[in-house]
């Protein structure tokens, strides 16, 4: 029997182990989850509402475990204290707006006829949730699915090996039934093989483009519904009229908070030429600040990347854009915990341009490239030069400027002053390989479930 290890960055070491499950061993799990599905979809909504928020609670007891947890897993500061905010603000937010994106769509109701449109679950749903983001990642589709009545399996990353186990650990305790809410360990081919066998109802992907590319592979031709989110190179536009200290503040965290391990996080930035200087050099400062350490040490601000071998990545972008002709604006001096391996100095990069993968790969590492534009068209064109669309983010303090960029930019969610962040209250989506579907909101409702229609004739005298 094959093993998923997570090496910890902290120390390189095994941190957690858990053997992959057989296929005939996995499909009773998934058995078990069809089973239990109707009886879950019979119960009141609000008490599946109020069982899934129980289980939240019940993880948020967990803190003192969890956020050490997280930090020998994939390397978070344990002074950020882990993802509870966001985790918190999603499940909460779904919960209250769960009976309104539920309900059906009335057409008729007279003394002939009932005719409506109800949201039914889909049966078995299938979380494939990465390791950057382990918890909020997966709340964004666990609640909403548990919610509207399917039955849930998570499997995550081998990074976060222990994640999902602690999830579902916390909600069973709360008091979601063992087979409602299942973690799974796998491996990748074993997840190709209970895909390919139409074993869910619905797939739910966080992670690479090539991930997803398998995922799709897998399901092809099962007609099993799919939602991916998958690479990003977010955007951030910063206009001559920008405030220019909140507009540093905040692309400079969204571009290296998390070791710059964030979906929506920030990878290149377009200055307007009156700003740029001083834009530049107010960044330099800010990202010298850091202290970059061991993710334990209340005192670290920047921890290691996931795994030494997404800092290799980094690193190989970096010195070819170098060699291109980038210039590279901190000095490695100031963070002497850089291993070469998974710990990382932040990087920012000028004169660069988009023959660089720098410049049009995902990094997803704390290092960013910024460019000077002369115009909001020029901006446009650089943003829109990209094979990724999930963020934008634009700095201007004229809102209908703002609004007329966006609509020219390829992207899933336009930002106006402010970054890497999800609203609940909208849709979680993208566009070209940053994937397809999105989550959250009441679309996100609408895509764990399907219409079924009733047209019902009254027998009348």
């Amino acid at each position: 029997m094959s093993m998923i290890k997570c090496i910890s960055p902290v120390n390189g070491e095994v941190y957690a182990e858990r053997p992959a499950m057989p296929l005939d061993m996995a499909k009773q799990v998934v058995s078990r989850a069809r089973q239990a599905q109707k009886t879950w979809a019979r119960r009141p909504l609000d008490e599946r509402v109020n069982l899934v928020l129980a289980g939240v609670a019940r993880l948020n007891e967990m803190v003192d475990e969890v956020v050490p947890e997280l930090a020998w897993q994939m390397g978070r500061p344990v002074r950020y204290g882990g993802e509870f905010k966001g985790f918190n603000e999603r499940s909460n937010y779904v919960a209250t707006i769960a009976a309104d994106a539920l309900k059906p769509l009335v057409i008729e109701e007279s003394d002939r006829f009932e005719r409506r449109i109800a949201r039914e679950p889909h049966g078995v749903v299938f979380v494939v949730a990465p390791w950057n983001y382990p918890y909020m990642t997966a709340i964004n589709t666990v609640a909403p699915a548990l919610m509207a009545g399917n039955t849930v399996i998570i499997k995550h990353a081998s990074q976060t090996i222990l994640v999902g186990e602690r999830m579902v650990r916390a909600f069973v305790e709360a008091g979601v039934p063992a087979d409602v809410f299942q973690n799974i360990f796998l491996d990748h081919e074993t997840t190709a093989a209970l895909i390919a066998a139409r074993s869910f109802d619905f797939v739910n992907f966080t992670g690479s483009v090539e991930g997803g590319r398998s995922i799709e592979r897998a399901a092809a031709g099962t007609f099993t519904g799919l939602g991916l989110e998958l690479g990003g190179k977010d955007p951030g536009y910063v206009m001559d009229d920008a405030d220019l200290d909140a507009a540093v503040d905040t692309l400079m965290d969204g571009a290296t908070y998390n070791s710059g391990q964030c979906c929506c996080g920030i990878e290149r930035i377009y200055v307007h030429e009156k700003l740029y200087d001083a834009f530049v050099e107010k960044s330099v400062a800010w990202v010298s600040n850091y202290k970059l350490g061991n993710p334990l040490d209340p005192e670290t601000t920047l921890g290691p990347m996931a795994n030494k071998r997404f800092a290799a990545t980094v690193r190989e972008q970096i010195a070819d854009a170098v060699a291109k002709g980038a210039k590279a604006l901190i000095d490695p001096k100031l963070f002497p915990a850089d291993d070469r391996g998974a710990y990382l100095a932040p990087q920012i990069l000028v004169n660069v341009d988009h023959s660089m993968a720098f410049m049009r790969e995902e990094t997803f590492g704390p290092a960013v490239g910024i460019m000077k534009v002369k115009s909001d068209s020029q901006a446009i064109e650089l943003m829109n030069d990209s094979q990724y669309g999930l963020t934008a983010s634009l700095w201007t303090r004229d809102a209908e400027r703002a609004a007329r960029i966006g609509a020219d930019i390829e992207t899933g969610t336009v930002f106006m002053n402010r970054a890497d962040y999800l609203d609940p209250a909208l849709c979680w989506t993208g566009v070209k390989e940053t994937g397809r579907g999105g989550s959250l909101s009441v679309i996100g409702f609408q895509n764990l479930t399907r219409p079924k229609s009733y047209h019902l004739k009254k027998v009348t005298a």
